[in-house]
């Protein structure tokens, strides 16, 4: 968003978006719903931001000194608190003719807003001088800038991913630390190490991780699920069998049922990805059947086999 800056310095009611006759009050609300948006510590590197701020805190010393108030609304002086006629006679901090030869007095003493950035902040922002916030017709120095972000590419295993193994990293700086990855990490992930950047007089900046998971020989993700496809012996799925199963936490013992047929799905709990919302999701076994090539026993059994009950493996394609 951009926002004209010289136009709000020449009115501070349309800076804060507030009407002429607004109490004070209604001032400080809006001041401070400006100042939490735009403050430059929650926009960092945005001078448009800075700019809006430096432009409300303007108009907020402005408008909440009586005194100067007044004066803007008689004319007397601008949105930045200068005089709007400097050859008038106005002085250094004293006293001039306005409009119709009267008498006007104004001050160039900038009024305190620590009390209302305590609120804001935790804390007042004040000039290293004379404590005060910010001198009249004075426009705030931009905070110290954090230091650079540094972007890093982390590649994860399958298996780790799944699991969540913490991954060792070293950065740029040469420092090795331990990164947990959280639930859910998927390619594209991105993590941030709050302070791990390049230094600056404002503070660090931070690292930022991109996650790649590595594709797997024979584990596919499925969501939070993993599928895998499985490959076991006629005899195994005739008689049924335990056999073992590979998972991303390691082999387990699995019972293929008797007359299995090729297709059919074994779910193992718990044994796919951890979710966001807790807990994981299953590992999907697709079974295989692996005949055997040129098998004569095999050949010579089914060349005068019949199956007990008829039937029609191709029923469902209507043929």
């Amino acid at each position: 968003m951009i926002y004209d800056t010289e136009t709000m310095a020449a009115d501070p009611y349309a800076t804060l978006g507030v009407a002429r006759g607004a109490s004070e009050d209604e001032i400080k609300k809006a001041y401070r719903k400006l100042a939490k948006e735009f403050h430059p510590d929650r926009n960092t590197g945005n001078p448009q931001a800075a700019e809006r701020f430096s432009a409300a805190t303007n108009a907020y010393d402005l408008l909440s000194d009586k005194n100067k108030r007044a004066q803007f609304d008689r004319g007397e002086i601008d949105g930045e608190g200068n005089p709007a006629h400097p050859f008038g006679g106005f002085g250094g901090g004293g006293s001039s003719r306005g409009p119709g030869g009267m008498h006007h007095e104004y001050s160039t003493d900038g009024g305190d807003l620590g009390d209302l950035f305590e609120g804001l902040f935790g804390g007042a922002r004040r000039s290293g001088g004379g404590g005060s916030f910010g001198g009249f017709g004075q426009r705030r120095p931009p905070p110290p800038q954090k230091g650079g972000d540094v972007a890093y590419k982390l590649a994860v295993s399958f298996e780790d991913a799944a699991t969540l193994a913490t991954q060792r990293l070293t950065l740029a700086s040469g420092k090795t630390i331990d990164l947990k990855l959280k639930p859910g990490v998927e390619t594209g992930t991105q993590m941030r190490l709050s302070g791990q950047g390049q230094a600056g007089p404002g503070g660090n900046g931070d690292a930022l991780i991109s996650i790649t998971v590595k594709a797997h020989g024979f584990f596919e993700r499925d969501g939070d699920d993993i599928r895998l496809d499985l490959p076991i012996g006629l005899d195994e799925a005739v008689k049924g069998a335990k056999i073992k199963v590979p998972t991303v936490d390691g082999a387990v013992m699995v019972t293929v049922p008797r007359n299995a047929a090729s297709g059919k799905v074994l779910r193992l709990k718990g044994k796919g990805f951890r979710k966001k919302s807790g807990g994981r999701g299953d590992q999907l076994v697709r079974l295989e059947i692996d005949l055997p090539e040129d098998d004569a026993a095999l050949a010579e059994f089914v060349k005068d086999w019949t199956p007990g009950t008829p039937q029609n493996p191709r029923s469902k394609f209507d043929v």
